[in-house]
C-alpha cells in the first residue's frame, strides 16, 4: 500500500473544528434513522420514503461499511439531528478501494461537507484502502469544484444517464449523467484556493461550441480543453426543465468527446468552467455507483 505522508487524523480533526461539528460513525438504530431522515430532507423527499432507507443503511454497516454523521458541536438542541452525513462501502479487497455511496451536508455547509469527507478518508485509510470513488452530477459546478479542487480528486469517467429517470425533489425532469470522482487518499492535499482553470489562457483559446444561453461552451488550446456549466443547474431545472435538459445534452457532447480523446476533468473554476487535461488511459475498477449525487 502507498505510504501516507500526511497526518490524516490531524487533518480530519482540524476540518471538524473549523466547521464547528463533531463527526463520528453511527451504528445504532436511532442514529441511523436520523441519518435516513437527514438524507430525505436533503433530497426533498418524505421521511417515510427516504432515498436511503434505514434498513439499507443498517445492512451496509453490517456488511463492513460505515455511516458517518456530523453534529453541530455547539448551540444545538438535545437530540438535534445531523448536519452532514456519508455512507461508504468497500470494493473487492484486491483494489483496496472504498466507494462513497453518498455524502451530503446542509445548505449552509460552512465546511461540514469537507469535515465529513476527511472523516471518511481517515476511516478508509485505517481499514487499508488507498483510493475512494463516488459519482456526482457534472452540471453542479459547486460540487465539481469541491471534488476536483478542494479534495483533489480527478473525474475518472463520464457515465451517460447512469440511473435512468429519478423521482426525488432535486433531479426530477433531468437525465442522470454522472462523473466518477477518483480520490487518492494518500496524496498531499491540493491548494484549497484551487486551480483557476487558467482563465487567461482560456480567454485566448479557440471556442469550439456555444452553450444554450448563447455564450461559449467549450474552448481549446494545444494542451487543454475547457467546458462551461450553468451557474445553478438545480434552480434552472426547477424554473425551465427544457432549457436544463439542453444544457445536459450540450455538456454531455463536449465531455464524452473529450473523454474519448483521453482528457480527464482535473479542475473547476469559480466561474463554472471545467479544465480538462490529457490523461494516460487505464482500466478503472468498477463498483456499484452512488444512486443520487
Amino acid at each position: 500500500m502507498t505510504p501516507v505522508t500526511i497526518d490524516v487524523g490531524a487533518r480530519a480533526t482540524a476540518a471538524a473544528r473549523t466547521a464547528g461539528v463533531t463527526v463520528r460513525t453511527v451504528d445504532d438504530v436511532a442514529g441511523i434513522r436520523a441519518v435516513a431522515d437527514f438524507f430525505a430532507d436533503v433530497w426533498r423527499m418524505p421521511r417515510d420514503t427516504p432515498p436511503y432507507p434505514t434498513e439499507v443503511l443498517h445492512s451496509l454497516v453490517h456488511a463492513g461499511g460505515a455511516v458517518h454523521a456530523a453534529y453541530a458541536a455547539t448551540g444545538s438542541a438535545p437530540g438535534e439531528g445531523p448536519v452532514g452525513a456519508s455512507v461508504a462501502v468497500f470494493g473487492p479487497p484486491a483494489a483496496r478501494e472504498v466507494y462513497s455511496f453518498v455524502a451530503a451536508a446542509t445548505a449552509s455547509d460552512r465546511g461540514v461537507g469537507f469535515a465529513v469527507k476527511q472523516a471518511q478518508r481517515l476511516w478508509a485509510l485505517e481499514h487499508g484502502a488507498s483510493t475512494m470513488r463516488w459519482t456526482f452530477d457534472p452540471l453542479v459546478g459547486r460540487n465539481a469544484r469541491f471534488n476536483l479542487v478542494k479534495l483533489g480528486a480527478v473525474g475518472a469517467e463520464y457515465l451517460i444517464d447512469l440511473y435512468g429517470p429519478m423521482n426525488d425533489g432535486v433531479n426530477d425532469g433531468d437525465e442522470s449523467d454522472r462523473l466518477t470522482a477518483a480520490w487518492d487518499l494518500t496524496a498531499e492535499p491540493v491548494d484549497t484556493s484551487g486551480p483557476t482553470a487558467h482563465s487567461e489562457d482560456r480567454a485566448t483559446a479557440t471556442v469550439l461550441r456555444h452553450a444554450p444561453d448563447g455564450g461559449p461552451l467549450a474552448a481549446r488550446d494545444e494542451g487543454r480543453l475547457w467546458c462551461r456549466v450553468p451557474k445553478d443547474i438545480v434552480a434552472l431545472r426547477a424554473a425551465d426543465p427544457a432549457l436544463a435538459l439542453r444544457w445536459r445534452h450540450a455538456v454531455r457532447e463536449v465531455l464524452t468527446d473529450a473523454y474519448a480523446e483521453g482528457f480527464r476533468a482535473t479542475g473547476m473554476s469559480r466561474d463554472g468552467w471545467y479544465v480538462l487535461t490529457p490523461h494516460t488511459p487505464h482500466t478503472p475498477h468498477t463498483t456499484s455507483e452512488e444512486p443520487r449525487a
